[in-house]
């Protein structure tokens, strides 16, 4: 297992999204590599953002998609829906210059969520379609949702695409009051089938639902208790 530090935790609007700040920052951290969390401020520059992650060179195999693609899907507006895609090949070619292999997209989110999760979930093929084309693998995570649930949207998309990779996140897991679901007879064949294949560790403070304090908090800092988390 490899343990990797999302940039997102040490570049963020505490800096002004400035991703130069990463040479000074990762030489700071101890971990096995990076997942590089995509901004949409960083569109407008892509090429030199590129260029910079080449000359670093860290090790980076994953990147994380910007977080607004599955709510420009979700608005079912098709200028919307081609910006999140247009968003979405950005992205695919940033991982594929940089020599990353996976993605991890929010295929639904923002203000509309998954009110409209049949649209993203039809919008999935082609997505992936696209992700395959740069060589990459997509994975989705399990976002949180003001209409149902993730697990729920998690169950519909294997049954119609039963090839699909996740991402379980457990702040967002933690939110839903799902953490333990994951190893439970009823669900634990997403991860014993090989569908959940990359996760994202971070603590949550708070009662289920309680979208006011919806963040992530380091390990320790909030209430999940991490050491009956099979994963550790």
């Amino acid at each position: 297992m490899k343990v990797l530090c999302s940039t997102g935790g040490i570049i963020g609007p505490q800096n002004q999204r400035n991703y130069r700040l990463l040479e000074a920052y990762s030489k700071e951290l101890s971990c096995d590599g990076f997942e590089l969390m995509m901004y949409k401020a960083w569109y407008e520059e892509i090429d030199e953002l590129i260029s910079y992650l080449k000359e670093l060179q860290l090790y980076i195999p994953v990147v994380h998609c910007e977080k607004n693609i599955g709510s420009c899907i979700g608005t079912s507006t098709t200028e919307e829906i081609e910006r999140g895609f247009a968003y979405f090949k950005d992205d695919c070619r940033l991982a594929k210059e940089i020599s990353a292999q996976k993605l991890v997209l929010h295929l639904w989110g923002g203000r509309v969520s998954d009110s409209n999760f049949e649209t993203n979930m039809y919008c999935y093929k082609a997505l992936n379609d696209i992700a395959k084309q740069y060589g990459l693998e997509l994975l989705i995570e399990n976002i949180v949702c003001n209409v149902k649930d993730p697990m729920a949207r998690w169950c519909q998309l294997v049954e119609c695409y039963p090839n699909i990779r996740l991402v379980f996140d457990t702040k967002m897991a933690a939110f839903h009051g799902q953490l333990e679901l994951l190893y439970q007879k009823e669900y634990e064949w997403l991860w014993k089938n090989g569908h959940i294949c990359h996760y994202h560790i971070g603590d949550y403070g708070s009662t289920a639902m309680d979208w006011a304090n919806l963040k992530s908090l380091p390990i320790g800092k909030g209430n999940i208790d991490f050491s009956s988390f099979a994963m550790f």
